[in-house]
């Protein structure tokens, strides 16, 4: 049976995906329910715990900054730095196994961040390596689509698990094997994907053309402001449902059904949407997201001022969260990839990663102090008007590609 629903790719952007949906799975695990077990069960507050996954963020930069001048070097390449990635993210997951305390929790978190900071420049340049320029979006949206397909398995698997064990500390086990899976898959079946010349991109030369770009460092700005929604939800919420809503907080299995309809609707969206926005520019595209955004922190905010349909309303705020990220992910790293340099792919995607790095930098540790101040709502609404900004800047950065 032919599936001609699917775009036609090249075989080694589907086993990337492959690989990414794998690991995925491991990283549903624990995504939604680590803030919740340190909080609930080892009994840190949620602002230090905000602080320790924000950790991983100060490490992040570090692999990032790495990972984009290595995966455009020849000794390195995108295949070395994914396979380091994977190593060092299940080497996270042991310490996270075994934290009982703060100074722990830290150190899970700065190397799983260092190796989540390698693997997105090599992975964002390896797919551009591999693909056209009209056929970046749906490229992009399918490793969208693996990260999608396996957090929701992993959610639904991870919140099976917690409801019929309670072992939270299993699934730090499953997602360091999880890592390991992507090993073997990278070492096996994924060939470098850039040929190099004898012109190899030089380290300080790279980076100063990246940031030379004028294009480049507006984006940047706006990306930071998607990137802080994201680890918002991802990071906030599952607290905030958790103990800060309605009278008692939502159940862990009804926080598993959320994040999992969340994650099912972006799954089963996010090909017909790349698709529908290719007839678009990816300002256009962005902004759309944006507005989404704001659209859902406000709805966000009437399930916890309106605690008697709580349920209902956040049902819809993730659905409308889902729409906006699955529109900003494709579209962001298509624009990147669209005005990157060939010699340069790396550097300009490590520094659009970058960005994940800051806004999950500044997210947890913000929006843990909003819910230990017990202001959440109001922290939502403040997000929300936070889109005007991004709105102008997406404009601004509209009017320097007309005029470049």
């Amino acid at each position: 049976m032919k599936l001609s629903f699917l775009p036609k790719l090249r075989l080694q952007v589907w086993i990337l995906a492959g690989g990414r949906l794998r690991s995925q799975i491991g990283t549903g695990f624990i995504l939604f329910y680590a803030p919740i077990f340190f909080v609930e069960e080892v009994g840190l507050s949620a602002t230090l715990v905000g602080l320790a996954l924000g950790s991983a963020s100060i490490s992040g930069v570090i692999g990032r900054f790495l990972g984009g001048q290595w995966a455009d070097s020849q000794f390195w390449g995108r295949r070395k730095i994914l396979l380091l990635s994977a190593a060092i993210s299940a080497l996270a997951d042991v310490f996270l196994l075994i934290a009982n305390d703060f100074p722990l929790l830290v150190l899970g978190n700065l190397l799983m961040g260092l190796g989540v900071g390698f693997y997105w420049p090599a992975t964002e340049a390896a797919v551009t390596d591999l693909t056209k320029v009209e056929e970046r979006n749906e490229a992009f949206a399918v490793t969208r689509l693996a990260d999608s397909l396996g957090l929701s398995l992993g959610v639904i698997l991870g919140g099976a698990l917690i409801t019929q064990s309670g072992n939270y500390r299993a699934l730090f086990a499953l997602d360091g094997l999880t890592f390991i899976g992507f090993f073997s898959l990278i070492y096996f079946f994924v060939p470098e994907t850039y040929q190099f010349t004898g012109t190899i991109a030089k380290s300080s030369p790279g980076w100063l053309v990246a940031w030379r770009d004028r294009r480049l460092m507006i984006y940047v700005v706006v990306n930071i402001l998607f990137t802080t929604y994201i680890a918002q939800v991802q990071t906030t919420l599952p607290v905030y449902f958790k103990s800060h809503i309605g009278e008692a907080g939502f159940s862990p299995g009804v926080i598993s059904g959320l994040f999992t309809w969340h994650i099912v609707l972006a799954a089963l969206l996010q090909l017909p949407i790349a698709r529908w926005l290719n007839r678009y520019s990816r300002i256009f595209s962005l902004s759309i997201s944006m507005i989404l955004w704001g659209l859902g922190f406000i709805l966000l905010s009437l399930a916890g001022l309106f605690s008697q349909y709580a349920l209902i309303w956040a049902i819809i705020s993730l659905s409308v969260f889902a729409l906006a990220m699955i529109i900003y992910t494709p579209a962001a790293s298509a624009f990147v990839a669209d005005i990157a340099p060939v010699s340069l792919r790396g550097v300009y995607q490590a520094i659009n990663s970058q960005c994940w790095a800051v806004g999950y930098l500044i997210a947890p540790p913000l929006g843990g102090w909003a819910l230990d101040l017990d202001i959440a709502e109001g922290f939502f609404l403040a997000l929300s008007s936070s889109v005007i900004l991004g709105i102008f800047v997406l404009r601004y950065l509209k009017f320097l590609l007309t005029k470049s």
